[in-house]
């Protein structure tokens, strides 16, 4: 049985023969670690070990061990379960209810997204770890680690736009909607609101892909992909284009405050860390 950083993989059929270094680089494991494999001779194959620089081909048994891991997230377990919509080895993806936040901001915190994980990981004495957030307001699919190990690489995933993530927003419209295209608009702190965020010239770069699913005269669906990942990116580039999502508490002036904000994560592709194996979680739309 491995140990909790410890990682064996028998590479498959199809694998195109490289080196030790070029595969720990298609596996996405960050080049410090990288490091440490090399000096600490971390990694075997077939059980000895072998040169970073050795080819290594289809059917080579390859193991890991990490002693560089950094496990310091700690959160308070909750007294409620997550809504699961899929759980390995290495990560778990929760359908977070809209309302709720993702991460607690004070050590006391345990009613978040991530309290309720733990609770549900400490039955098994695993852990929680956190690889990106979703809008308090915003429901559907959230990525989290259950092992330290794996929380660079998906990081990198993310950072490579290996990881995809995939959105469904309803929105007002005074106008017909193009049936795809990009909005590409700078983010930057609203200085009027500290709760908000607005267009601004000065904004980082901020890229929203859309394509249209439906609509009608006053409401459309739209698929979005996100390219950059901006606070309220979504919220912000739709309600600038006259198209705010339907009860954005911030950014639909016509807000219901009794309903929710109709945004919901719907999809995530990755790779599925230790593999070659690719991965796609989804909702109903």
């Amino acid at each position: 049985m491995s140990l909790p950083n410890e990682r064996t993989l028998t590479l498959p059929q199809n694998f195109t023969p490289c080196t030790i270094r070029e595969l720990l680089t298609q596996l996405y494991i960050p080049k410090k670690w990288q490091h440490f494999l090399r000096i600490e001779k971390a990694v075997t194959i077939n059980g000895s070990y072998k040169p970073i620089n050795t080819t290594v081909f289809a059917g080579d048994t390859i193991n890991l061990t990490f002693t560089q891991v950094d496990s310091t997230q700690t959160y308070l377990p909750s007294r409620n379960l997550p809504d699961i919509v899929y759980e390995d080895t290495d990560i778990i993806i929760i359908n977070k209810p809209a309302g709720q936040k993702t991460h607690p901001n004070r050590p006391d915190e345990n009613n978040t997204a991530m309290n309720d994980v733990e609770y549900y990981l400490n039955r098994t004495n695993e852990h929680v770890y956190m690889i990106h957030r979703l809008d308090m307001w915003t429901s559907g699919l959230l990525l989290l680690a259950k092992n330290p190990v794996v929380v660079p690489i998906l990081n990198r995933q993310l950072a490579l736009k290996i990881m995809k993530r995939f959105y469904l927003a309803i929105v007002r419209k005074s106008k017909p909607i193009l049936a795809n295209g990009t909005i590409s608009d700078p983010i930057g702190l609203d200085e009027t609101d500290k709760r908000k965020r607005q267009v601004r010239k000065n904004g980082l770069l901020s890229v929203t892909h859309f394509s249209v699913v439906n609509q009608t005269q006053d409401l459309a669906t739209l698929k979005l992909d996100l390219e950059t990942g901006r606070t309220h990116q979504i919220r912000v580039h739709l309600s600038h284009h006259e198209m705010p999502i339907i009860n954005d508490p911030l950014y639909d002036p016509l807000a219901d405050s009794s309903q929710i904000m109709s945004l919901k994560a719907y999809e995530i592709q990755l790779i599925k860390p230790f593999s070659f194996a690719g991965l796609t979680v989804n909702l109903n739309p």
